[in-house]
């Protein structure tokens, strides 16, 4: 079995970490630059960093925080929020970040995942995923501008260009479950695993450490994410690869 990753996810706002529930009702959770070298030493497999509400008046403050990110970590360190050219790539790439997640501008322009691909090698490049149950219940739409947009396209479907496009990796969030502690959406991630051979990150709604078992397994998730669990300490990260391994789930401890 592969060993499997627990990754925490920053969500930043303003230059600070937050945390909501369905992607609304967002609330302070600290301090990214503290928050991340706590992780780091803590055991994280890598971190996630997300500006949420990324505008071009905020990209230079992101960017020197990402600096001061990557200067505390020594795990791998993914930078997600606004990207939209392959030099906002090379931007962030420069100031430390290891991977570069994208979400509505891989939507919007599809060919800026092959083009950063091509330019930095798909294991650089993440497209995150934000899905959403389809009113009938016959399967999940994609969203974009953080979960605000109903793109009317097939998650499924979408992931499958994804990887034909040339991303290393799939971060991939239920909006049904995020920030709910209910677990993983285990039949979307299911889904999404088999119908690529990239790696997937399962996103939204641990609550337990039995739901990373679940999503590991059962969802056939390679790596598992948590935001609010880990930074109110609900959970430890040793504390969740503890029971991994007890479980008999390769985890690096």
């Amino acid at each position: 079995m592969h060993t499997k990753r627990i990754i925490p996810c920053l969500d930043v706002n303003n230059g600070r970490v937050v945390k909501g529930v369905n992607f609304v009702d967002l609330k302070d959770a600290g301090d990214p630059v503290e928050i991340g070298k706590a992780y780091d030493a803590a055991g994280a497999d890598e971190l996630v960093f997300l500006d949420i509400t990324a505008s071009s008046d905020a990209r230079e403050t992101v960017v020197d925080m990402v600096r001061k990110v990557a200067e505390t970590v020594f795990i791998p360190f993914t930078v997600g929020g606004g990207i939209r050219t392959v030099d906002d790539f090379k931007a962030l790439l420069r100031e430390g970040a290891d991977k570069i997640s994208i979400n509505s501008s891989a939507i919007n322009t599809p060919r800026l995942i092959s083009d950063a691909a091509d330019k930095f090698g798909s294991q650089c490049v993440v497209v995150a995923i934000d899905a959403k149950k389809r009113p009938d219940g016959r399967g999940w739409n994609i969203y974009k501008n953080g979960g605000r947009i109903d793109v009317g396209m097939d998650a499924l479907e979408w992931a499958s260009q994804v990887e034909r496009r040339g991303a290393g990796e799939i971060l991939l969030t239920s909006m049904d479950c995020d920030g709910t502690k209910g677990g993983y959406d285990l039949e979307l991630t299911r889904a999404v695993a088999d119908e690529v051979s990239i790696p997937v990150i399962a996103s939204g709604g641990a609550g337990t450490l039995e739901d990373f078992y679940t999503a590991l397994t059962d969802g056939r998730a390679d790596a598992a994410l948590a935001a609010s669990l880990f930074h109110y300490k609900e959970l430890e990260i040793r504390e969740v690869k503890e029971y991994l391994r007890a479980k008999g789930i390769s985890v690096r401890l």
